[in-house]
């Protein structure tokens, strides 16, 4: 072989990975402190801005940023069907788009909460935080429905509508707050969870 060919001795990677025929090298890094989606986005602006990427190379984003944003796109999908979803089924409930839509005013307001509540922890919009406003909503209807057909069996009584709203709603206020207290603690490990454990 020497005959034919000079060996040199280098330094060079102990493996080389490839992906659709091109080389490829991962980067990997644990991410304390911060969302990932924003650990990202100022990555990439940075790479823009002082990284000058030679011909035939790209930088791909992936693992839980890459699952993060397709849960995001599912989630644009599923949370405004969940919303048509629950007004629709109120409305084939109570049977007057008028109830349905007095019922489902309390969503937005739950929803302005949870914003708040994202905001006054300075969390992030995740998943978890997505399956939480989906129950927050869940939770907001359910109580506004019970409240409405206490309401409407006290004016079916022959109270008076002004009476019937003050009295039904001191009457269920208790159980109201205890089913929504329920919820709001079922979910206190998710919302307190801020990573993987082993």
């Amino acid at each position: 072989m020497r005959q034919l060919a000079t060996f040199t001795f280098s330094e060079g990677p102990n493996q080389v990975r490839r992906e659709d025929s091109r080389r490829r090298v991962v980067v990997t890094a644990n991410v304390r402190g911060r969302d990932i989606g924003s650990v990202v986005a100022e990555t990439q602006t940075r790479i823009a801005a002082e990284v000058k990427l030679p011909a035939g190379y790209e930088v791909r984003w992936g693992r839980q940023f890459e699952n993060l944003t397709a849960a995001r796109q599912r989630l644009m999908v599923v949370v405004p069907t969940c919303f048509v979803l629950i007004f629709v089924l109120l409305l084939r409930a109570l049977g007057s788009a008028r109830d349905a839509a007095i019922v489902f005013s309390a969503v937005p307001l739950a929803l302005k909460g949870g914003v708040a509540a994202l905001w006054w922890r300075d969390m992030p919009f995740s998943v978890s935080a997505a399956v939480g406003f989906i129950d927050l909503s869940g939770v907001a209807v359910l109580n506004g429905l019970v409240l409405l057909n206490h309401i409407k069996q006290r004016v079916a009584n022959g109270n008076a509508v002004p009476n019937a709203i003050r009295e039904g709603a001191l009457t269920r206020l208790r159980p109201v707050v205890i089913r929504a207290l329920v919820a709001a603690l079922g979910f206190v490990p998710m919302a307190v969870a801020t990573g993987a454990e082993v």
